[in-house]
């Protein structure tokens, strides 16, 4: 079995346990942050514009900390942002109710200063593992996240019902400084593969590609439905007078994700698989949320139902931009694509805070479906995985001939 084996690779385990764990305060922030924001200020506009500022600041700063641990290895930026976050958010907890207006302000600092973790995680997958048992590594990867959608926004939710926003914002910047030097000394060395042949790609070269491009936009716009939703449940557990509900929304959520890529993990692979046709499965689950707002009971079935659909999805964009970037770019690669997705989380965040304040919480799953149909159209033309990855045409610059 691919998991097993996979898990039995020296230094596999502790890698991607590691980084789960460094990665899991930025899903406890999540409710806190948006509970202070709205606490403050009355208003889920002011919410959304929060969180949209956090997502700005990650968006500019991320691919800039994935470029600078592409070259000078990863284990001084992930210190340096890992303290600076946690300072960042010490700022944010200490901040006057009265003067909420400069929270956008800081978590723009907070968002530029979030760690490298998930984009320095793929790059360092090829060095632990190659062949078959890569993208099974991609698969778990995409998984096993889901369990920091599960815990996180969870221990957020619970500290905001239990004492205050404040203190789970301050909970997240403990977690940091205990979790990520683990991540940062599981860092494993790079693999002697002999001299390079390649030469460093620009940016352009990089990004403006037929089919890494549709590959980073739509996972951005992906991000941006995804960012929507989370700010929907909170709106909905605040409508309902029980804000712990926000916390266990979201872990069903990431439940149901975690079972299909689990399930789809298992599976084996046969014949060609077409990324669209899991994507068009997401908007299909988007659009189940929309019927399923008159009750806890069935927005919690719908949106568990809607998760299954994230995971398997999501692995396959990471495997597929992974083998359609050189190997000396993948750190970068990662780092643009993460960037591109809290740029549109940014924009979600914003757009989705004034659909509630203006037409209602469940316009926003109507229009995360939307956003997922695009994405499917963005991913028609990328070449499906194949069981003989020579077999894929090579893939050259936008307006180049197929």
């Amino acid at each position: 079995m691919g998991y097993r084996e996979l898990w039995r690779t020296q230094g596999v385990p502790a890698l991607l346990v590691s980084s789960l764990l460094a990665r899991l305060p930025m899903l406890a922030t999540t409710v806190p942050i948006a509970f202070l924001a709205k606490d403050a200020s009355g208003s889920f506009r002011w919410a959304g514009v929060v969180a949209g500022a956090y997502s700005v600041g990650t968006a500019i700063a991320g691919p800039l900390w994935s470029r600078t641990a592409d070259r000078r290895g990863p284990r001084r930026v992930l210190l340096v942002t890992g303290l600076g976050w946690s300072v960042a958010l010490l700022a944010v907890v200490l901040l006057p109710a009265g003067q909420f207006r400069l929270l956008p302000v800081i978590t723009v600092v907070a968002g530029a200063l979030v760690p490298p973790i998930s984009q320095t995680l793929r790059a360092a997958w090829p060095r632990v593992v190659d062949g078959p048992a890569l993208r099974t590594a991609y698969s778990v990867d995409a998984t096993t996240q889901e369990l920091l959608f599960m815990v996180g926004p969870m221990l957020g939710a619970t500290a905001v019902s239990v004492a205050s926003p404040r203190l789970g914002v301050l909970l997240a910047a403990a977690m940091s400084a205990a979790f990520i030097w683990w991540y940062v000394l599981r860092q494993p060395e790079p693999l002697d593969r002999g001299p390079r042949t390649q030469v460093p790609l620009t940016t352009r070269q990089l990004l403006w590609h037929r089919h890494r491009l549709p590959l980073i936009l739509a996972f951005a716009v992906w991000i941006m439905s995804f960012s929507g939703i989370s700010l929907a449940i909170v709106a909905f557990a605040d409508d309902h007078g029980q804000r712990l509900v926000a916390g266990v929304f979201e872990t069903v959520w990431a439940f149901g994700s975690l079972v299909g890529g689990a399930v789809a993990g298992a599976l084996p692979g046969r014949g060609t698989s077409h990324l669209w046709r899991r994507a068009a499965l997401v908007a299909a689950g988007m659009l189940l949320c929309v019927f399923a707002t008159w009750s806890p009971v069935s927005l919690g079935i719908a949106l568990a139902v809607s998760g299954l659909t994230l995971a398997p999805a999501i692995g396959a964009l990471y495997g597929r931009l992974g083998a359609l970037t050189p190997d000396v770019a993948k750190t970068e690669v990662f780092g643009w694509m993460s960037g591109a997705a809290t740029g549109g989380g940014a924009i979600g965040a914003a757009v989705s805070g004034a659909v509630i304040d203006g037409l209602g919480v469940r316009y926003v799953w109507l229009l995360a479906a939307v956003l997922a149909v695009l994405a499917t159209v963005l991913l028609l033309r990328v070449p499906p995985e194949v069981e003989e990855s020579a077999e894929l045409p090579s893939a050259g610059l936008l307006g180049e001939a197929a």
